[in-house]
């Protein structure tokens, strides 16, 4: 069956504010109370399916994916939420309604206004590569989490004993001070809102009623996910020990570098190797792809470092049908060893373009002999000429010697 759009569960429009939001979620959710309803399960799933659209329309990340994406981007993004009775919504929404829940059941779901605690969450790691990144995988992660003791059946007692009600607080799990016209209500110390005491507890889990147990999953990872993403397992983290909601698995993904692509959000970079012949020219090269290797026209005067993009060829985009782009960054390489042949070519073709070049290793110190020869020779020939004395020396020695 289609799942019914959270807005019109509200009776709200879809660029209601935060406001209206809370405003129409705090009507429906008093009318259709299970208090207000007894006996009435359709009031009770009524009641449920408000507190879920609620719950995702009031959190700015959730709403903006179901906005987009509907039902499918939640549920593939692990931001769905379904409450499986009403104890759930209590342990979620018990602080968004404060009092109000007392007006109906006489101070909250146990009679005292005591409501049970959330279950902690959990975390487990998970390591893939890029292609299993860009094309999706499951993995199956192990984790730890606190299970119900099987040898108290999670009570915490001593099998064949039973709690007792707690003497401070008689019971309520919540004691009351009073002070002139104020009464201010606080968790029981001795109890800690339970309402009772454990006073022989079970050998196998210490009176915590739970002992740590290796919980394996299967998870589907979906295509495109980036380092540091992270999935929700609902409700498979720890129990609550008052019977309340549990807490979430959150799985933590971290992608491992690739040797030949560098990424770059849904983008990819990958440098490529040609030769000078190819840059100048132009040719057609085989280039990596996640796909496999496929064929990429270099122009012709490409120069060095110069990007060719490949469109669709990098990492999908999650909850789209388009990938990333393939970014192709060429550089050109200068081998280390020529043959004879390649070398004469690239001495006719620096001629051709007027380029100075070194010369050859093997006539370079034969060259290097006659330059000198030819310098000093021509140094000789300047020294035979006689410098001829200025007249102005000779003027100033004149008037040096008249002033004697």
């Amino acid at each position: 069956m289609p799942k019914p759009d959270y807005y019109e569960v509200l009776g709200i429009s879809r660029n209601a504010s935060k406001d209206e939001i809370s405003s129409a979620y705090r009507k429906l959710a008093m009318k259709y109370h299970p208090d207000r309803n007894p006996s009435d399960t359709e009031a009770v799933e009524q009641f449920k399916l408000c507190a879920a659209a609620y719950e995702i329309l009031s959190n700015d990340e959730k709403r903006a994916i179901y906005n987009q994406y509907g039902h499918e981007g939640l549920d593939a993004s692990g931001g769905g939420t379904q409450f499986r009775d009403v104890s759930d919504v209590y342990a979620t929404f018990g602080d968004f309604f404060g009092d109000i829940w007392g007006l109906f059941s006489g101070g909250g779901r146990g009679g005292h206004g005591h409501h049970p605690t959330r279950g902690n969450d959990v975390r487990c790691n998970v390591t893939i590569d890029l292609h299993e990144a860009a094309r999706g995988v499951s993995k199956e992660i192990n984790f730890r989490r606190h299970e119900r003791c099987s040898t108290c059946n999670g009570t915490g007692s001593k099998p064949g004993t039973k709690p007792e009600r707690c003497s401070y607080c008689g019971g309520h799990g919540q004691i009351t001070q009073s002070t002139g016209f104020f009464s201010i209500q606080s968790t029981c110390p001795k109890c800690r809102g339970q309402g009772v005491v454990i006073t022989n507890p079970c050998q196998d889990c210490r009176g915590s009623g739970l002992i740590p147990q290796l919980i394996k999953r299967e998870i589907k990872i979906p295509a495109g996910v980036d380092n540091g993403t992270r999935l929700r397992l609902q409700g498979e983290g720890e129990k609550s020990p008052e019977g309340g909601l549990s807490g979430d698995c959150y799985i933590y993904i971290t992608v491992k570098q690739h040797p030949l692509f560098q990424r770059d959000g849904e983008h990819l970079v990958c440098k490529v190797p040609i030769g000078y012949a190819q840059a100048a020219l132009g040719a057609e090269i085989d280039v990596p792809t996640l796909d496999g290797m496929e064929k990429m026209k270099i122009p012709s005067g490409t120069q060095n470092n110069d990007v060719i993009t490949m469109p669709g060829r990098g990492m999908p985009i999650p909850h789209r049908s388009i990938a990333g782009d393939l970014y192709i960054q060429v550089y050109i390489e200068v081998p280390r060893r020529l043959r004879p042949e390649h070398e004469e070519l690239l001495r006719k073709l620096a001629e051709l373009e007027g380029e100075h070049v070194l010369p050859e290793r093997k006539n370079f110190f034969s060259k290097l002999g006659e330059f000198v020869s030819e310098f000093f020779a021509d140094k000789s020939d300047k020294n035979v000429e006689t410098k001829a004395p200025r007249k102005d020396d000779n003027e100033y020695t004149k008037k040096r010697k008249n002033k004697k």
